[in-house]
């Protein structure tokens, strides 16, 4: 036996925590550890294996407790785990850390050591949508550093505070701002040299820019172009998205691409109109300053599930970088205006919409035992409730769901994707739901227009059928019925649209 010396212990550290260490390495080891102040002693097998003890936990300081849970997950319900996960205690740091695969690699740190281990009980096994999630501990130090490139798509975790610094050498990383990550689109062809061979390429650009970068291959599959989400602080972001421009630039000299190659950066519509400014003005004066010329994609080209404008820039890799910082400084500055303006308006007023699906979808949004819509309530922020058959041969089942607007756009978004993910509607077929929302009687001709007018303007904007149906006796609190029927984007845009008019009171803000 080889008797292994192992320094930097913390004094509060227990044989147990030690042990737990031991086993996430796979450091075989004979006998118990031998707990002194500041120190331990732990039999191993032979000169080799305490060799790599050594070469593994050198510099590590050995804390109390594991707080660390390492989590495989299906990736399509990553957001939904998010809110299950608090229910254990507090979570310091939360991040999805494997490139792109079927399954989600999620590291969660709790702020104790009980939390954490409450966490692996009851989630290890915990059956979500058919899967079972697999949850084991990983040792603090290392979390950080388990993998340098993310993926797993656009549902991919968002850190909820800074990082810990990895093995000694590597310096501590600055905290993430990832409210609003730059999102950019590369042509797929050079989505292969960015990652590089075995993912070389792409560590090296996370470590160099301390950025966490996702490169949704598997997303809108056979397209001409991929999204890249890249989550730092607004200079990693851009000395991640400068390096992603000169690696493509290269890529396309070797292989003898002649086509220019502009930066195109993805921007939520909600923030485009002040990017573009009145009458152009912001937007004209980045192009002159930064010497490039910036296109916008137009309002048709969004589609279902994405909001997303297209910001094409064009110009040399200096100039386009200095027009992503100045063009992501406005959208940073419109998200933090409106989350300004929320946290001012108090909590947002509740509003009911009542949404129908096929009875058949019922079981599927349910799921086993209730646990689908309990955690989809959880992750929006709204009741929702599937309300009885309306007779034995009902078609159509009621889904009543009640929060506030942003409550509401995540639970529709969320049981729009569900019924698509389930086949209850063909492959190339949109899934078109009709929702109902009330409205003040008084409102209601005000909805339709002289002659119809307001209403078949309404419906042509948003691409959805509204119907306001005649003869209606209001309710109890004066309100009268309108009917939506479109896919999920034309459905909020809807809602949106009539609300702005003052005909519909609700109100849909979809960050």
């Amino acid at each position: 036996m080889n008797k292994l010396y192992i320094g930097n212990v913390s004094e509060e550290a227990s044989a147990e925590d030690l042990e737990t260490i031991f086993e996430q390495w796979k450091i075989p080891h004979s006998g118990p550890f031998l707990i002194k102040t500041g120190y331990a002693f732990v039999d191993c097998p032979d000169e080799k294996i305490a060799m790599m003890a050594i070469d593994i936990l050198s510099g590590e300081t050995i804390k109390k407790g594991v707080r660390t849970v390492h989590i495989l997950s299906p990736v399509v319900l990553t957001q939904v785990l998010d809110g299950m996960l608090a229910q254990y205690g507090t979570v310091e740091n939360c991040e999805q850390v494997n490139t792109d695969t079927d399954t989600a690699v999620v590291n969660v740190r709790y702020g104790a050591k009980d939390q954490a281990r409450q966490a692996m009980e009851k989630l290890n096994g915990f059956l979500m949508e058919n899967f079972a999630l697999k949850v084991s501990y990983i040792p603090d130090e290392t979390a950080a550093a388990a993998a340098p490139t993310l993926g797993g798509g656009k549902r991919g975790f968002v850190p909820r505070g800074p990082l810990r610094s990895g093995s000694p050498g590597l310096g501590a990383r600055p905290k993430l701002q990832s409210d609003v990550p730059l999102r950019i689109l590369v042509p797929t062809q050079f989505v292969g040299a960015i990652i590089g061979k075995e993912g070389a390429t792409i560590r090296n650009v996370t470590k160099q820019t301390h950025s966490k970068i996702d490169i949704h291959r598997k997303e809108n599959a056979g397209a001409a172009e991929k999204p890249i989400t890249v989550h730092s602080t607004p200079e990693g972001c851009s000395n991640a998205c400068r390096t992603i421009m000169e690696i493509m630039q290269k890529e396309a000299l070797d292989t003898k691409f002649t086509e220019e190659i502009p930066l195109k950066i993805l921007a939520h519509n909600n923030f485009v109109g002040r990017l573009i400014g009145k009458e152009g003005r912001n937007l004209k004066k980045i192009e002159v300053d930064t010497e490039t010329k910036i296109t916008i994609s137009p309002l048709q080209d969004l589609t279902l599930y994405n909001p997303e404008r297209t910001i094409t820039v064009k110009g040399s890799i200096e100039a386009c970088s200095r027009a992503e910082e100045e063009v992501m400084k406005k959208v940073r500055e419109s998200y933090e205006n409106d989350v300004a303006a929320m946290n001012g308006q108090g909590q947002p007023e509740s509003e009911t919409v009542h949404l129908f699906i096929p009875a058949l979808a019922v079981g599927a949004l349910i799921g086993k035992q209730g646990q689908h819509i309990k955690q989809l309530s959880r992750y929006a922020g709204a009741s929702i409730k599937v309300a009885p058959p309306d007779g034995m041969d009902a078609k159509q089942r009621m889904v009543i769901i009640a929060g506030p607007p942003e409550a509401q756009f995540k639970a529709q978004g969320r049981i729009f994707g569900k019924l698509k993910e389930e086949n209850f509607f063909g492959p190339k077929e949109e899934v078109k739901l009709e929702a109902h929302i009330k409205v003040p009687s008084f409102a209601a001709g005000r909805v339709i227009g002289k002659g119809g007018k307001t209403v078949n303007e309404l419906q042509n904007l948003t691409s959805a059928e509204v119907v306001v149906p005649r003869d209606q006796t209001p309710d109890e609190n004066d309100q009268v019925i309108v009917k939506i029927t479109g896919h999920f984007y034309a459905s909020q845009v809807c809602y949106t649209s009539s609300e702005v008019d003052s005909c519909i009171f609700f109100n849909c803000n979809s960050k």
